[in-house]
């Protein structure tokens, strides 16, 4: 019985062409790759978007928090259509990016967690996501939401996407923003970057193991850098300690 209701709790996926992955140079010289991962993957990159759970600064635990359930409920067959590319660096993995397939014209971007800061690297992921999607699975538009400042700089300024504040995102129901055809078209000479074929040792050195990342994003020392604003209600740190200092 309880394999029949296995059948009936999976949804059922669609046959989805695979990223082809694609590598750049970073801005230290580093070369990256950005490749697609599949099931028996995601343990090995699970416990470094958990300790990033813990990491109050820019959003990154909500953030963290969303990406580790979207990552389980792929590994588990508990979302349909979903899609995860990681980016790696000699091996060491440096960011997640993942969504899914609305239907065969609309795709649904879910999150881009960067794991090093100061490259680019979360916003070269994300470029590689939404070929995914224009290019590779020839959808018209693709779904967005940001969740930190940071966010909404990368992707609704610097692409200029449309509104859709009709249709509400899977993530909490907030109004959605659309990356079209036509804006992804004019932003190709300027955000997006890479080559293709990866060369085979850089390749083999991403697919032999996913290793842990060297320089994570941390908590600062001062509280107020994390929290970014006096009013930010999600600085609970900060707000914990005047309590304690007697200033609120």
């Amino acid at each position: 019985m309880s394999i029949d209701l296995e059948k009936i709790l999976r949804p059922v996926d669609m046959v989805l062409p695979e990223f082809p992955a694609k590598y750049m140079t970073l801005s230290n010289g580093q070369e990256m790759v950005v490749r697609q991962v599949n099931r028996d993957e995601i343990p090995d990159i699970l416990p470094h978007v958990e300790k990033l759970m813990h990491v109050e600064r820019d959003y990154y635990h909500i953030v963290a928090a969303r990406v580790y359930a979207e990552l389980l409920a792929y590994y588990t067959y508990r979302v349909q259509d979903e899609y995860v590319l990681a980016a790696q660096v000699n091996g060491e993995i440096v960011a997640v990016v993942n969504g899914r397939i609305v239907n065969p014209d609309i795709g649904m971007s879910f999150h881009t967690l960067s794991m090093r800061r100061g490259l680019r690297v979360g916003a070269h992921a994300f470029a590689a996501k939404m070929e995914y999607h224009i290019d590779i699975l020839k959808q018209k538009e693709v779904l967005i939401v940001a969740e930190s400042p940071i966010g909404f700089r990368r992707w609704m300024i610097e692409y200029k996407l449309e509104k859709r504040f009709h249709i509400p995102h899977e993530l909490g129901g907030c109004p959605s923003w659309s990356l079209t055809k036509e804006l992804f078209d004019k932003a190709r000479n300027t955000l997006v970057v890479g080559r293709r074929p990866v060369p085979e040792k850089l390749l083999a050195k991403a697919h032999a193991a996913i290793l842990p990342p060297t320089d994570p994003p941390k908590a600062p020392e001062d509280l107020l850098a994390a929290t970014r604003s006096m009013l930010d209600n999600t600085g609970t740190s900060l707000i914990d300690m005047r309590r304690k200092l007697g200033g609120i």
